[in-house]
């Protein structure tokens, strides 16, 4: 596995960041999500286990979620040994869109970026991090050297955004999140 840097990831960190940016208890009308405590959906904390009100989420519940359900499910925690920044953008956008979105933002820029499959080969966008995946992030970052995290990274976001664009422009009432969305989970 190649070392990009010195960087290494906190789980605990992302976590922490993640619960402060979305806070307590919230049940806007224009979120499709519903109910939200700590940014955990009901849905999410009822097929974990919680039959407790939304409203009194205990945060240790939310950050023990964060980590089963969006960083050690996906498998975000092997590519954090290859690609922190990757990583966390991973587990975060995870949170937000779903991490078979995220692994598929991360496999559709890989595959972009290998110059028609030189670098190595394209891999299938299934959404999932497995062996090829990894093989393929791991030579992308043989290739491209250490700047190579960053342009991933950048691409990934690039994404990203024009998802969010795209939701707002497909409904409206979303349109209400879309300046925090752009805020916040960009860059």
């Amino acid at each position: 596995m190649p070392k990009t840097d010195t960087l290494i990831y906190d789980i605990d960190a992302l976590i922490d960041a993640v619960i402060d940016r979305e806070g307590r208890y919230v049940n806007h009308p224009a979120d499709r999500g519903g109910p939200t405590c700590w940014g955990i959906t009901e849905a999410v904390a009822r097929a974990q286990g919680y039959a407790g009100e939304m409203r009194t989420l205990p945060r240790a519940e939310a950050a023990a979620i964060y980590r089963r359900i969006y960083w050690l499910r996906p498998g975000y925690d092997r590519v954090g040994l290859r690609a922190p920044k990757i990583a966390a953008e991973l587990f975060d956008t995870g949170v937000n869109m779903g991490t078979a979105t995220a692994t598929g933002f991360l496999q559709r820029a890989l595959n972009a970026l290998n110059r028609s499959a030189r670098d190595y080969p394209d891999i299938a966008v299934d959404r999932d991090i497995g062996p090829r995946t990894l093989s393929a992030l791991d030579a992308f970052l043989r290739v491209r050297g250490k700047g190579g995290e960053t342009v991933l990274l950048r691409a990934m976001e690039a994404l990203q955004g024009e998802r969010y664009i795209a939701l707002a422009e497909r409904r409206p009432s979303q349109e209400a999140f879309l300046y925090g969305w752009l805020a916040n989970r960009i860059g």
